[in-house]
């Protein structure tokens, strides 16, 4: 039986831990909001993120991040993008008292915006300095519904320690979820992040009554984009985005009703607002921050990615959609392959 913190009792966090105490080992979940967490220990039931599911009933939840930690031996973030750095900082104090030195897992998908950061890039300077060995990215097709009906899911979990990496394969495979070993962290982390970019994109698609044909067509090159982001700004290998980190997930989440990210998009593409969007969503759409940072990186190396592009344009810089798509559709010839 091993030890683990959860770091997130949102959707993804909440079934990730029952997941794991299913697994025969003991969860601690954290998180903020109190009533989440006496809703978790008392009724075993997590409504306002999961309706109609039930949480092992031997996971806890607390609000207290030293009783989350104490004697773990595996910490899992599973946190909004913009809050892994201070709740990083504030693990690096708990740790520092302890002694604990417990390994890290990632199940967050963004990139932070300004510094422009992969996750395990922050956990590596906040928590475990100039120690990237420490930390594993578990990334795939795996909607937190859908693993909580335990439907047959894969996914991979990538470090660049393989040893750790086969740690996590088997502490979280199980019947139902099969995961795999990868060397390529980063690959692996930018696959699951601006994926969530192309998902919205292919949501503002469905919202405008486009069919199959477009939606096809925006994946691929949605693929091609984030290999090109990944190979040349992160150094990450192409074979990498053709696995459950990058076509994988691009495919369910550009595809399903679960991805918040999708039904973010298809709101847009019906004229809702960004704003109107984010407040009525419930739930944190990772994409609408990471396309901040996306932007960020391709200007910075002129890197050519035309539909993350357009989506930036269209959430913060008010433009027109059927002008984004007129123009996109009107670019200059270009080669299909290339990086």
């Amino acid at each position: 039986m091993t030890k683990i913190a959860v770091l997130g009792d949102g959707s993804w966090g909440s079934v990730l831990g029952s997941m794991l105490q299913d697994n025969g080992n003991e969860v601690t979940l954290y998180g903020n909001n109190e009533s989440v967490n006496q809703e978790i220990n008392a009724h075993h039931t997590n409504s306002h993120y999961m309706k109609n599911w039930k949480v092992n009933p031997n996971t806890k939840a607390t609000g207290d991040l030293e009783k989350a930690l104490d004697g773990a031996e595996l910490v899992v973030f599973v946190l909004p993008t913009k809050a892994i750095r201070s709740v990083s900082k504030n693990v690096h104090k708990v740790l520092a008292q302890t002694g604990a030195t417990p390994l890290l897992v990632t199940a967050t998908k963004g990139i932070e915006p300004g510094s422009k950061k992969l996750v395990s890039e922050i956990l590596t300077e906040e928590i475990y300095p100039n120690n990237t060995d420490r930390i594993v990215a578990i990334s795939g097709p795996s909607h937190a519904e859908n693993v909580a009906q335990k439907d047959l899911t894969a996914i991979a979990c990538a470090s660049t320690n393989v040893d750790n990496a086969k740690k996590i394969q088997k502490l979280f495979s199980n019947d139902y979820v099969r995961f795999y070993t990868n060397d390529d962290l980063v690959g692996v982390e930018v696959g699951g992040a601006v994926k969530n970019v192309i998902a919205i994109a292919a949501g503002i698609l469905v919202g405008k009554h486009y069919g199959d044909d477009a939606k096809a067509a925006l994946m691929t090159r949605g693929l091609a984009e984030i290999t090109r982001l990944g190979v040349n700004y992160f150094g990450a290998k192409p074979m990498t985005f053709s696995g459950l980190a990058g076509i994988g997930d691009l495919i369910v989440t550009c595809t399903s009703v679960n991805s918040r990210n999708w039904r973010a998009g298809k709101q847009i593409g019906e004229g809702k607002t960004l704003d109107y969007v984010l407040k009525n969503m419930g739930q944190v759409v990772e994409g609408a921050t990471t396309v901040k940072a996306v932007h960020e990186l391709a200007q910075e190396k002129n890197i050519d990615m035309p539909i993350s592009e357009a989506v930036y344009r269209v959430l913060y810089k008010n433009t027109n959609v059927d002008e984004e798509i007129k123009e996109m559709m009107g670019r200059s010839p270009k080669p299909e392959i290339r990086l």
